[in-house]
C-alpha cells in the first residue's frame, strides 16, 4: 500500500490505494489536485483502544488503538480457548471457541466477515462481537453499540493461555487472569474519500469480495 496524507490545525488526513503502474498514480494524483480545490468527502473511521491487565492493573505500555480488529484466540495451543466476556463489569457470556473478534466497522469486512460476522457501513457507531469457530450451534455473531466497555479475561480455570493481537500485530500472551479491556478510542481516523461515503464502500465490497455477484435472472419467454 501507497499512502499520502497531510497535516493542518485541525486533524490528519490520510488516503491510501494499492500499488499499480504509474498511469494509475497519476489518476490519483490529478484528482487530489482536483479535490483540495473542490471540497471531498471525509469518513471519520471509528477505532478501539485496547489495554492489557495482568491482575487487575495495567500493564505499563500495552495500550492499542486498533483499526480494525482485536482478536483473542488460543493460538497454538490444542484445546478451546476460554474467555470470559464482560461489559462493565457485568459477566455477559463464556466463550468457549477458538477464539473471539472484537472489530470496528472498517474491520467488519476483514478477519470478522471471514468468521461469518456481518459487514457494517464505517458511518455506523458500533462494535462487532464475533466468535471464532464456536463449540456451539446457537453462538451467533452480535453487534454492540459504540458505547460498551468490554473486558476479555481468561479464568484461572481455563486449561491454557491464549494470545491477543492488535490489527494482527503486537501480538501478546495472555496469561490464565490476564485480560483485555476494549472501548471506542477517542482518536477516529480521518480517510478521503475518492467519490461518496456509501458510494465507495458497495463499490468496494463488489471490487474486493465479488459481493452479490451473479448472473441476472432472466424473465420468462412466453
Amino acid at each position: 500500500m501507497l499512502g499520502w496524507g497531510w497535516c493542518d490545525t485541525s486533524c490528519f488526513k490520510l488516503i491510501s490505494w494499492s500499488s499499480s503502474p504509474c498511469g494509475f498514480l497519476q489518476s490519483w494524483l490529478s484528482w487530489i489536485s482536483h479535490g483540495t480545490s473542490y471540497g471531498v468527502y471525509i469518513t471519520l473511521r471509528m477505532r478501539l483502544r485496547s489495554e492489557i491487565f495482568r491482575k487487575g492493573k495495567a500493564v505499563p505500555g500495552k495500550v492499542f488503538d486498533v483499526l480494525n480488529e482485536v482478536v483473542v484466540d488460543r493460538g497454538s495451543n490444542p484445546y478451546l480457548c476460554k474467555i470470559e466476556c464482560y461489559e462493565r463489569n457485568h459477566l455477559i457470556t463464556k466463550v468457549q471457541a477458538d477464539g473471539v473478534i472484537v472489530a470496528t466497522p472498517t474491520g467488519s469486512t476483514a478477519y470478522s466477515t471471514s468468521a461469518g460476522g456481518s459487514m457494517v457501513h464505517p458511518n455506523v457507531p458500533c462494535m462487532l462481537f464475533t466468535p471464532i469457530c464456536p463449540h456451539s450451534l446457537s453462538f451467533r455473531p452480535v453487534i454492540l453499540p459504540d458505547s460498551a466497555q468490554l473486558e476479555l479475561k481468561i479464568p484461572d480455570d481455563a486449561r491454557s493461555n491464549s494470545w491477543v493481537s492488535f490489527d494482527g500485530k503486537r501480538r501478546q500472551q495472555l496469561s490464565k487472569g490476564d485480560s483485555v479491556r476494549i472501548s471506542m478510542s477517542e482518536h477516529p481516523l480521518p480517510t478521503i474519500n475518492k467519490c461518496d461515503q456509501t458510494g465507495d464502500w458497495f463499490r468496494s465490497l463488489v471490487r474486493c469480495l465479488n459481493w452479490n455477484e451473479r448472473m441476472e435472472q432472466k424473465g420468462f419467454t412466453l
